[in-house]
This record gives C-alpha cells, structure tokens and sequence, in this order.
C-alpha cells in the first residue's frame, strides 16, 4: 500500500474479488440512495416545499430522444412516467456506488472527506448531468438555496457509500 495525498493506493485486506468490489458498491449505492431519498424527504417536510418534476420530465425528454413511446392512456402513461423517474435515480446511485466499489478493487482507498466528497459530486454529476444535458434544467440558474437542497442530499449520499464501501475493507 502506498500513501498518497489524497489516500491510500493498493489492495484492501480481504482479498475481495472485482466483481466482489462491484457488488459491495452496488449495496452502497442502494445505502447511499436511501439515505438521499431520506434527506430530501425531510428536507420536504420541514420547508413544506413540493417534489420536483425533473425525474419526470426526464423520462419524458429520454423517451423522445430515444423515439420510445411509454405506452398506457393518459392516467396509465403518467403513472408509468412516475414510476420510472425515480427509478432513473435509484440507477444512478446504484451505478455509482459499484464505480466505488471496482475502485476499491483496484486498490484506491481514498482518505475520508476526499471519499465523500468525490463520491457525491459523482451522484450529483450522475443525476444532474443527463436532466442537463436534456434541458430539463440549468444548474447555472439555480438559487443558493436550490445547490444546498441538491449538495447536501449528495454529501448525505457520498458519506454514507463511502462509510459503507470502508466497512466491507475492515479486517
């Protein structure tokens, strides 16, 4: 193992397999979905504020662009567009948490802020980037009030994959 600025470089010490590492990040990921899920919820219920309709919107803009349709009548189709938003989420957290994990199986062992902070950058590049890239939103219009409802959830996430990810290392 070697020491650098920024953690630790080298295998972990249980001998885990890469798709061992994968598995591990993707229960993470799912912890660390969970754990961001709670926090905006809560954040929800103490300022009263509503849910988004970006994951939403973003199936609608994916199902465009891809030329899917989502089939059902109105009522059947809006339900179906409901559910998969946030499931768009749940894959996003869940990829990036087995990212996490086949890191790890390559021997980088990051110090812990370092760990949590690149880990919710990644989830937020990860859920924010395609809704961008879509025009679903701009984050350069964003309010302050509106990054710190989107960084903090994201922090909450990368704490807990990060915490999650270590435990699976422990001897």
């Amino acid at each position: 193992m070697k020491r650098t600025p920024l953690g630790i470089s080298g295998k972990g010490k249980r001998g885990i397999s890469t798709l061992g590492w994968a598995l591990r990040g993707a229960a993470a990921g799912a912890a660390g979905s969970t754990a961001l899920n709670a926090v905006t919820y809560l954040d929800m219920a103490v300022r009263g504020r509503g849910s988004s309709s970006t994951p939403e919107d973003t199936v609608e803009k994916l199902a465009a662009a891809a030329h899917v349709p989502i089939p059902g009548d109105d009522e059947t189709r809006e339900n179906r567009v409901q559910g998969l938003g946030p499931l768009i989420g749940l894959v996003a957290g869940i990829g990036v948490g087995t990212l996490g994990g086949l890191a790890r199986s390559q021997g980088y062992l990051s110090a812990k802020p370092v760990g949590v902070a690149l880990t919710g950058l990644g989830a937020m590049v990860a859920a924010n980037g395609p809704m961008t890239a879509l025009g679903v939103t701009d984050p350069r219009t964003w309010s302050g009030t509106d990054w710190i409802s989107d960084l903090v959830p994201h922090l909450v996430y990368g704490l807990v994959v990060k915490n999650t990810i270590d435990a699976f290392d422990r001897p």
